[in-house]
């Protein structure tokens, strides 16, 4: 599969309902063209964060940190957490903060790089993490705010897994009721957590 030629997501898809973006981004592949060449993966888990969400980052109004995800939709919001970085999509409107946290993605291109980066010969241990495919894709802080859409680091269309899981979000303290995480029944070895 030639990834680099694949049709970016449209931005409108982004302003679709978030949970609804959530889980039509299953199966789509998120890429970044370095300078030492593509690394892509398909996304096979990914969670929503809307408005009234107290596990949204921005329940308690915008900050400095948070403010990338205040818009434009299509765009990266990245932040730092226990010293890895989560890559989020932003989703709705400007000035609606909803974004769907890309949680793993099934390695497709560029595995040799993602293995050095990660320092790892366990290709089941790439990207199964949010900590884990920032890392493995070479996604840093510095890319916050990037267009997702049209750039070096895009989602682009890939096709429907079937088996979509709808449950509850880990790693959180709040709103841990919600059924706000999907993911692939299809792609297990690759979910962060079953």
């Amino acid at each position: 599969m030639n990834v680099i030629s694949l049709p970016a997501l449209r931005r409108d898809f982004f302003l679709q309902d978030t949970l609804a973006a959530t889980r039509s981004l299953i199966g789509h592949i998120l890429l970044h063209e370095t300078s030492e060449g593509v690394i892509a993966g398909r996304i096979v888990e990914a969670e929503a964060y809307i408005v009234g969400d107290p596990a949204n980052h921005a329940s308690r109004g915008r900050t400095r940190r948070n403010d990338a995800m205040f818009g434009p939709p299509g765009h990266a919001y990245i932040y730092m957490i226990h010293t890895h970085w989560c890559l989020n999509a932003v989703t709705q409107p400007e000035d609606v903060a909803e974004a769907v946290l890309i949680r793993a993605l099934e390695p497709i291109e560029g595995i040799e790089l993602m293995m050095d980066s990660r320092h790892t010969r366990e290709i089941r241990n790439l990207c199964s993490g949010p900590g884990k495919l920032t890392q493995a894709l070479r996604i840093d802080g510095a890319m916050n705010r990037s267009d997702l859409t049209n750039g070096p680091l895009r989602i682009v269309e890939g096709e429907p897994l079937d088996g979509i899981i709808q449950t509850k979000r880990i790693g959180i303290s709040s709103g841990v009721d919600h059924l706000w995480r999907f993911y692939s029944s299809d792609k297990l070895q690759w979910v962060s957590k079953r």
